[in-house]
């Protein structure tokens, strides 16, 4: 399975390069937008980041000391606003109480810092692995449903294959390198848009077909 992860890798390089990926000017920004993802567009969540940067408040600082109805007025285009409002609210306050400040806390341990993502309501694995990789640079593979669709399709897990089973594929398979988990998600994602669609796939000219057919 080693071998046929790293190969997976290689070829989507070789196909699309460097990705470039997660946009984001810092990583408290990229926290942020990992939160506002959450069921909706790139596109929405970018929106949301201006009408915060356009007033200066994209900041710990700014964001903790703001009232919750009002940051979620900013975040309105990223949907489920109120949701993520209290979602965010909550991760800056229990950033507060574990470290104090955001570089205290992406200092912890790796496993401790994902633990303690895990612990703050509305942040799922995907969410946490998204903050532990992007903002923090710590070596956890985020799965989503990108990587699952194409994995399953290739026939390399079942269908009822769970979250950690899927992220185990990857890491322990592959070097604990943030920018191999960075570039690797990203080319799935790439591939999931381009190809491997939820509906009408295009798999003739996918750069995995070959590969996995044998």
């Amino acid at each position: 399975m080693a071998n046929r992860i790293q190969e997976i890798y290689q070829a989507l390089f070789a196909r699309f390069g460097p990705q470039h990926w997660w946009p984001g000017d810092d990583p408290f920004e990229v926290m942020v937008g990992a939160v506002l993802t959450q069921n909706t567009s790139w596109r929405n969540v970018t929106a949301a980041i201006a009408a915060l940067k356009d007033e200066g408040l994209l900041s710990f600082a700014a964001m903790e000391a703001m009232p919750e109805e009002v940051l979620a007025a900013y975040i309105r285009p990223s949907g489920y606003y109120n949701q993520k409002a209290r979602r965010l609210k909550g991760m800056l306050a229990a950033i507060r109480r574990e470290s104090g400040d955001l570089e205290s806390f992406f200092a912890l341990d790796p496993w401790v810092l994902r633990e303690r993502l895990l612990d703050i309501k509305g942040i799922g694995p995907e969410t946490a692995d998204s903050i532990c990789l992007y903002a923090a640079g710590k070596p956890f593979f985020v799965v989503d449903a990108y990587t699952y669709r194409i994995l399953f399709r290739h026939g390399l897990l079942a269908e009822d294959a769970g979250y950690e089973e899927i992220q185990a594929l990857f890491m322990d398979n592959l070097p604990l390198d943030p920018q191999l988990f960075n570039e690797y998600h990203a080319l799935l994602v790439r591939l999931g848009k381009e190809h491997c669609r939820k509906s009408a796939p295009l798999c003739g000219d996918c750069p995995l077909c070959y590969l996995l057919s044998d």
